[in-house]
């Protein structure tokens, strides 16, 4: 079984921020297979097949940096090894549009992923890191907390099928097969 969790943050005023791209791949993967989110503690949660696996989708409620919290809970529920966890989530060293699977590491400073970590005591999980790119000049917090533009709207599009498309890579053939189809798409 796998467990995939997109990270984001709960609240109206975060849809469709670039933070919330994560939660955005986790609904786009929850409507391809046909499932829907509910509440279920600190998490929106859905079951469903991913291929021959069995997969648990979920956005966690707890705000970014504590992502961890929910990843560790439904894990452990699940009894999901920290290996078969992936987490979607923005980041800005990415261009937009650019999506890139990692096999496990370190946080690149994103405190989602830190929380994450911290809380499963490992960097073994899988990664779907989809690119926001960063701004020319201002605040990265303010960036990442703004929407999508209409013109950036259909790039984000595209990531995100790319990333339905990579959930099923990872399903059928494991994470390094993915990353050597999908990390030299531009």
């Amino acid at each position: 079984m796998l467990l995939i969790a997109g990270l984001g943050n709960p609240g109206r005023e975060y849809e469709g921020t670039r933070h919330n791209v994560g939660f955005m791949l986790i609904d786009r993967i929850a409507s391809h297979l046909n499932v829907k989110l509910k509440r279920s503690g600190p998490a929106l949660v859905a079951e469903g097949a991913v291929g021959d696996d069995r997969a648990v989708l979920i956005k966690p409620l707890t705000y970014m940096n504590l992502s961890g919290e929910a990843v560790a809970r439904f894990s452990g529920f699940f009894s999901i090894p920290v290996e078969l966890i992936i987490v979607a989530h923005d980041d800005c060293d990415l261009p937009l549009g650019r999506m890139k699977l990692k096999k496990n590491g370190g946080s690149g400073g994103h405190r989602g992923i830190i929380s994450i970590i911290e809380r499963l005591g490992s960097p073994d999980f899988q990664r779907i890191r989809l690119g926001i790119g960063r701004p020319a000049h201002g605040d990265i917090a303010d960036y990442v907390l703004s929407p999508f533009t209409s013109e950036e709207s259909g790039i984000v599009d595209e990531m995100l099928a790319k990333g339905v498309e990579s959930v099923e890579a990872i399903a059928s053939g494991g994470i390094d097969a993915a990353m050597n189809k999908f990390n030299a798409l531009k």
